[in-house]
């Protein structure tokens, strides 16, 4: 809708810039020399255990499953596998979009084991080194809530979507 008699905005176009194709390719292999898969796995990993640890702790001190926290493993796992791996390939974003969901499942498994532990008067890592992959399996089936889905696809999201570092157009003027 038009006011009558009121001068009309005209929206400001800035221009973009020109990519120059030569230097973009010389970055981009550039940065494909110097990423490294293995150092990305390990950040995250780390980045997975990290949040998985605080997903529990969280949980463990407010007696409270916050799925939200997935959101945060899935941030920890990006970001280590970017930092360390320093990748722009996919197969990145797929180590994080993997170790975030793996970070997930540890987290829910930690959370069981804390109610576990305090319901048989037992320590956690005591319980840990007790129990076997088909127990925490069976675990994870039985404690396990639709809205789990959820907020898993959110951190395999956010772990892919984190996990890969972006060309942008401030690194092509450097």
């Amino acid at each position: 809708m038009t006011i009558p008699n009121q001068p009309q905005e005209t929206p400001s176009i800035r221009p973009q810039p020109e990519i120059n194709q030569q230097q973009f390719e010389m970055l981009l292999q550039q940065r494909r020399d110097n990423q490294n898969l293995g150092l990305g796995i390990l950040g995250g990993a780390i980045g997975a255990l990290v949040g998985a640890a605080l997903w529990a702790l969280v949980t463990g001190i407010t007696n409270f499953q916050i799925g939200f926290m997935a959101v945060g493993v899935g941030f920890l796992t990006g970001y280590g596998v970017r930092k360390l791996g320093q990748g722009i390939d996919k197969s990145f974003g797929v180590v994080g979009a993997v170790l975030s969901l793996a970070g997930c499942l540890a987290g829910n498994l930690l959370v069981i084991c804390i109610a576990g532990s305090k319901e048989l008067g037992i320590g956690v890592f005591e319980l840990l080194t007790h129990m076997t992959p088909s127990v925490y399996v069976n675990l994870l089936k039985e404690t396990f809530s639709v809205i789990d889905l959820v907020f898993y696809a959110i951190a395999v999201y956010e772990g892919f979507k984190f996990s890969i570092v972006r060309i942008t157009a401030a690194d092509l003027t450097h």
